[in-house]
C-alpha cells in the first residue's frame, strides 16, 4: 500500500508538547535520555548534518524512503546505557507484523548485543530524523534492513575502538560478542556498558570502515527463535495501543458522519442530546468536500466525560442531511455499469503484438468476467486517537500507519506551525491500509480545539469503520483469449474497471492509476504472442483506499481463475497449464511490459523472475499432493501472482456440501521474499494471508444502496471465524544471500488465495465461480 497524497496528486493529475504518559513508549529523545538514566551511545545524524540537510530542496528521499545524505549514516537510533541495556528506535508503526521485533533483530545481530539486555522504543512522527516512516507497501524491511545492519555494525565498531583505546591496543585485536568485549592476547573484557560513553565521543565511522557479519555469523537474522520482542505485554495486556492511552482529565468524543460519501450537515437539532449527562460539548465539524483526501468527512461531534455519554448524546442527535451527489449510489446498479464499461474498448494501457489479427485467427475463443465488490479493512481495533491542542500546540497519540500524515493534516486543520505539532505512535491493533489515513487524528484534534485546552479521546465504533471508511474498490475484469489448436492462448484481451484511489486525491480520474495497473495486471508475467490491457472508466462514489493487497485482489483473482477456465477448455492439468502459460525461467524488465512502477523499486534490481514464481507453484503442488484422488465434493485448486517484489502461491483443497456450503479443509502458501529476516513472523504473516484470504473468498462484502452502507457490523460484515480455520501449511523458499534485495512480506500472502479456492471449488463440482464473496451462490 502507498499512501504519499502528493504523489498521488501528481498521479492523477523536538517540539514544546504535552507531557507523554509514562505508559508509553513513544517518547522524544530527551525523554528517552531521561528514561535511562545513562543515555551513553546514541548513533544518528550529526546536528549539522541534519541542519544541512534540511536546507536542501526537493526531493528530500531517495526511493527507499531514506533522506538523501543519510545512507552513510547509521538510520535507526541506538542507545546504550551503563547497564547495558541497548534501546533500538522502530520507525516504522507495528500493526502486529512485528516489525519492531524485526528491526532489534537486525540491529542487535550486528551489534552483537546480548537479547535479554535489548529493549524497543517507538518513534515519534519525525520525517526530516526517521526518514519516511508510512507504514505500507510491504517495505519497512526491504527499504530500511542494510541501513539497520550498518547502524548496529557501526555501534559495534565504536564499542571496540573505545575499548582498544583504553586497553591501548590495536582496534583490530579486540571482539565484539554477546555484549562482551574481549582482548585474547591479555584475557582482558569489558561489558557494553562500561565503554558506552568512551565510544559516543568518538564519530561515526564512515560507511566503508564498517564491517557487516557475514550471514554464517547471524545469532538473530533468519533464525526466527525468538518469539515478539513485546509479547509478555501484548498478551497480558500491558500493551498500550491507540484505544488505551489515557491522559488525565480527558474527555472523549464520538461523530455523527454524513451517511453518504459527499454529504453533508443540513441542519440538526441537539436539544436532547445536551440533557444526556456527561456531555460536555456539541458542535459541527466542517466537511463534505470531495475529492475528501485524509480531511475528515464532517459531521456533528459530541464531547462527553466518557465515551457511553458521548455515544448516548449522538444518538439523540436530530440531524437533518444532505446527501449530495452520491445519494443514488447503488452497488447492483454500478455492477452493470462496470460490466457494460468492460465490453466496449477502453484505455490501452499495454499492447503487444496483434491481439485482433490473432484472435481473429484462433481455434476457439473463451471470454469470462469476473467481479469483486467493495471490503472494508475492519481492524481488531477501530481507528481511535487522542489529541491535545494547547498553547498554540497539539500534541497527539494515535494508532496511526502514517504519523507524518497525520502530522501534515493536523498543521493544515489547525492552522498551527509545523514544529508545534507532534504525533506519538502506538501499537496498532491492526490496520490493513484503514490506519493510513488520519482523518479521525484531525477529528481528536478538532474536539480538544472545541473545548479548550483539554485532551480529548475519538473512538470509532464498529458501525462507524464499517459506514464511514476507505473502501476497497469496486471492480469488474474482462478476460478474453485466443485459443489455438493445442488450447494454448494465441491472443489475449483483459478489462479491467475499478475506481481509483486518486479519486480522493483529485478530481476523479476515472482510471486506475500507474501503481494500481502495476498491482498484477500490466505485468502479467505470461509468456503470449499477442496481449492487450484495458482499463475502461470508472467513476467514485465512496472513499477509495488501501486495502491489504489493494488491486492485486480483483486482478489476481481474475487472471488465476480465467488460466484454470483455459485448462479446462484445453482438457489440461490447471497447474501445469498454468506453469506453461508463465513459460521458462526467465527474467523480465517490468517497464518493458508497462510497468511504470514496479511498487516503487529499481527494475535492474528487481525484475521479475518468472523462474521463482514457477518455483512456489510448484512447492504448493507438491505440498499438497496435487493430482491425488480426492472423495466426492472435494476438489483442488491452485494460483500463483507476484506483488510487492514477491511470489507467492497458493494450493487449496475445498470440500463443498450437499447443500452447497463450501469449506476449505487444507491450505499450502509458498513465499519467495528474498532473504528472510524474521522467519517466524514472515510464516504468521502467511497465516494470517490464508485467512483474511478466505474471508475475501467466502464471506467478505460491502454493499451500497442511496448512498448507504448496508452493513453494520460483524453480523453483515462476515469474517472467517477461527471454527472455520483450515489446515495451514507455509513454505518458506530459502535464500541465504543477505546482500540480495528484500521483497515484501505482509501483503503478498492475500491475492492466490481467493482464486486458489475458486479454482477448487469448480474441480469439486464442475461449477465456476466468478463473483466473490462465494457465500450461498452453491446452494442458490
Amino acid at each position: 500500500m502507498i499512501h504519499d497524497a502528493k504523489l498521488m496528486a501528481e498521479l492523477a493529475a523536538e517540539t514544546p508538547a504535552a507531557e507523554v504518559p509514562a505508559v508509553l513508549a513513544n517518547v522524544s529523545r530527551r525523554a528517552i535520555l531521561g528514561g535511562l538514566g545513562a543515555f551513553v551511545l546514541a548513533l544518528s545524524l550529526p546536528e549539522h548534518a541534519r541542519a544541512e540537510e534540511a536546507k536542501k530542496e526537493a526531493p528530500k528521499f531517495g526511493a527507499d524512503g531514506m533522506p538523501h545524505g543519510w545512507r552513510d549514516d547509521p538510520k535507526v537510533f541506538v542507545a546504550i546505557a551503563q547497564d547495558g541495556t541497548v534501546t533500538v528506535t522502530n520507525h516504522r508503526s507495528d500493526m502486529g507484523q512485528g516489525v519492531r521485533t524485526s528491526v532489534a533483530f537486525v540491529v542487535a545481530d550486528e551489534l552483537e548485543a546480548d537479547w535479554d539486555k535489548v529493549k524497543v522504543v517507538q518513534a515519534w512522527g519525525d520525517e526530516e530524523r526517521f526518514g519516511n516512516q508510512d507504514t505500507d507497501g510491504s517495505r519497512s524491511l526491504r527499504h530500511f534492513f542494510q541501513h539497520f545492519r550498518h547502524a548496529g555494525a557501526a555501534a559495534r565498531l565504536m564499542l571496540r575502538e573505545a575499548a582498544a583505546k583504553q586497553w591501548g591496543v590495536p582496534v583490530a585485536e579486540v571482539t565484539a560478542q554477546n555484549h562482551v568485549l574481549t582482548h585474547a592476547k591479555s584475557k582482558r573484557q569489558l561489558g557494553y556498558g562500561e565503554v558506552a560513553a568512551a565510544a559516543a565521543e568518538l564519530p561515526v565511522p564512515a560507511r566503508e570502515s564498517v564491517k557487516l557479519k557475514p550471514a554464517s555469523d547471524f545469532r538473530y537474522i533468519g533464525k526466527g527463535k525468538i518469539g515478539l520482542i513485546d509479547n509478555r505485554d501484548i498478551t497480558t495486556g500491558k500493551a498500550i495501543y491507540g484505544l488505551d492511552t489515557r491522559l488525565d482529565g480527558m474527555l472523549y468524543a464520538l461523530v455523527a458522519r454524513p451517511p453518504v460519501y459527499g454529504g453533508k450537515v443540513a441542519s440538526f437539532d441537539d436539544t436532547e442530546a445536551k440533557k444526556v449527562p456527561g456531555v460536555v460539548k456539541i458542535f459541527k465539524i466542517d466537511g463534505g468536500q470531495i475529492p475528501s483526501e485524509f480531511m475528515p468527512l464532517g459531521g456533528v461531534a459530541v464531547v462527553a466525560k466518557n465515551t457511553w455519554a458521548a455515544m448516548k448524546g449522538r444518538d439523540a442527535l436530530k440531524i437533518t442531511w444532505d446527501d449530495g451527489p452520491n445519494a443514488q449510489y447503488d452497488t447492483d446498479a454500478f455492477r452493470q455499469e462496470l460490466e457494460k464499461a468492460v465490453r466496449a474498448p477502453g484505455k490501452v494501457v499495454r499492447n503487444q503484438g496483434d491481439v485482433d489479427g490473432a484472435m481473429a485467427k484462433a481455434k476457439k475463443r473463451v471470454t469470462a468476467e469476473y467481479f469483486v465488490p467493495h471490503l472494508v479493512q475492519a481492524p481488531m481495533e477501530p481507528p481511535a486517537a487522542v489529541a491535545w491542542v494547547k498553547d498554540g500546540a497539539c500534541e497527539a497519540w494515535a494508532c496511526t500507519q502514517g504519523p507524518q500524515a497525520a502530522h501534515d493534516r493536523l498543521v493544515k486543520a489547525l492552522k498551527l506551525p509545523a514544529d508545534k505539532v507532534k504525533v506519538n505512535v502506538t501499537l496498532l491493533g491492526g490496520g490493513f491500509g484503514r490506519k493510513s489515513k488520519p482523518d479521525y487524528v484531525v477529528e481528536a484534534a478538532l474536539c480538544s480545539q472545541a473545548v479548550g485546552g483539554v485532551p480529548v479521546k475519538l473512538t470509532w465504533t464498529r458501525e462507524d469503520d464499517i459506514h464511514h471508511g476507505y473502501y476497497h474498490t469496486i471492480s469488474v475484469e474482462r478476460l478474453e483469449a485466443g485459443l489455438d489448436e493445442k488450447g494454448m492462448p494465441v491472443a489475449w484481451l483483459h478489462r479491467s474497471a475499478a475506481p481509483t484511489i486518486g479519486s480522493i486525491f483529485a478530481p476523479d480520474p476515472k482510471h486506475e492509476l500507474p501503481f494500481e495497473l502495476g498491482m498484477g495486471l500490466v505485468n502479467t508475467p505470461f509468456n503470449l504472442p499477442n496481449i492487450r490491457l484495458e482499463n475502461p472508466e470508472a467513476a467514485a462514489h465512496v472513499r477509495i483506499g488501501w486495502f491489504r493487497s489493494v488491486s492485486n485482489i480483483p486482478h489476481a483473482f481474475a487472471i488465476q481463475s480465467f488460466v484454470a477456465e483455459l485448462a479446462h477448455e484445453a482438457g489440461r492439468d490447471p497447474k501445469d497449464y498454468l506453469l506453461d502459460l508463465i513459460g521458462p525461467a526467465r527474467t523480465i524488465d517490468p517497464t518493458s511490459i508497462g510497468d511504470v512502477w514496479n511498487h516503487g523499486e529499481d527494475p535492474k534490481l528487481y525484475p521479475i523472475d518468472t523462474g521463482r514464481l514457477r518455483r512456489v507453484i510448484e512447492t504448493t503442488a507438491n505440498g499438497i499432493g496435487w493430482g491425488r484422488k480426492l472423495a466426492k465434493g472435494r476438489g483442488l485448486g491452485i494460483a500463483g501472482h507476484y506483488s510487492f517484489v514477491t511470489y507467492t502461491s497458493v494450493a487449496a483443497e475445498v470440500e463443498v456440501s450437499d447443500k452447497g456450503q463450501v469449506s476449505v479443509k487444507k491450505v499450502h502458501i509458498a513465499i519467495d521474499c528474498g532473504p528472510q529476516v524474521n522467519p517466524e513472523r514472515v510464516r504468521s504473516q502467511m497465516e494470517g494471508a490464508v485467512v483474511m484470504g478466505m474471508g475475501l473468498a467466502l464471506t467478505s462484502e460491502i454493499t451500497f444502496k442511496d448512498g448507504r452502507a448496508q452493513q453494520n457490523n460483524f453480523d453483515g460484515y462476515e469474517i472467517i471465524r477461527i471454527d472455520a480455520s483450515p489446515e495451514v501449511v507455509v513454505h518458506l523458499l530459502p535464500n541465504p544471500d543477505y546482500n540480495a534485495p528484500l521483497g515484501g512480506v505482509g501483503e503478498p500472502g492475500v491475492p492466490p488465495v481467493a482464486p486458489a479456492i475458486a479454482n477448487a471449488v469448480f474441480a469439486a463440482t464442475g461449477r465456476r465461480v466468478r463473483q466473490l464473496p462465494i457465500r450461498d451462490q452453491l446452494s442458490a
